[in-house]
């Protein structure tokens, strides 16, 4: 479930920081750069397992900041195929069932990945499954175990600038803020599918 990614990235030290340690001052910009973040083809990254190594930091004219490039491994959750995993059911909808693992919340199971006999009842907003004449309910936050079906990666980088509302005028941020609201999609940029 969990797992060391070994990463390469250059890392802006400022100048109030330079009476940390070095490794403290590192550490602690790689944390608040990558924790709770998504990186491509990694996974969900958690926090800074060590460092590696650490070239001498260098000084750019007029700016004053350390820059160090550094190698380090991460701690990422990136579940592998097939693993069985424990969590609660989050929601239910006629897609399917949405497990969350308190840090996650990006596990669906399809309705087709259900328990044979499994239907969504409208009326509760859960899935029930009928097992030799005995329905049993899939309520909110009961625990449940899945296997990983698969995991998808998904882009959700902006990929242009919206044009200004009006020529001459330059956007405002509520223009931005519109834009973004009416042009987003609730797409999340790691997600795994399993099965019941």
């Amino acid at each position: 479930m969990f797992i060391l990614s070994e990463l390469e990235d250059t890392v802006k030290i400022v100048p109030n920081d330079f009476k940390k340690d070095d490794i403290n001052a590192v550490t602690d910009v790689l944390n608040e750069k990558y924790a709770n973040k998504v990186v491509q083809e990694v996974g969900l990254c958690i926090c800074v397992h060590d460092i590696l190594h650490m070239s001498e930091g260098f000084i750019l004219y007029g700016d004053g900041c350390s820059y160090i490039k550094v190698t380090f491994r991460l701690v990422v959750f990136r579940p592998f195929i097939g693993e069985v995993m424990v969590g609660k059911i989050k929601s239910s909808s006629p897609a399917g069932v949405v497990v969350t693992l308190g840090f996650f919340d990006d596990i669906l199971i399809p309705g087709a990945a259900l328990q044979p006999g499994s239907k969504f009842d409208p009326a509760e907003q859960v899935w029930v499954w009928n097992y030799e004449g005995e329905k049993m309910f899939m309520d909110i936050e009961e625990p449940i175990r899945v296997r990983v079906l698969r995991e998808q990666f998904t882009d959700t980088t902006p990929t242009s600038h919206p044009p200004a509302k009006a020529a001459g005028r330059r956007p405002s941020a509520a223009d931005a803020s519109d834009d973004l609201a009416a042009n987003s999609t609730k797409i999340p940029p790691y997600s795994i599918t399993v099965k019941y």
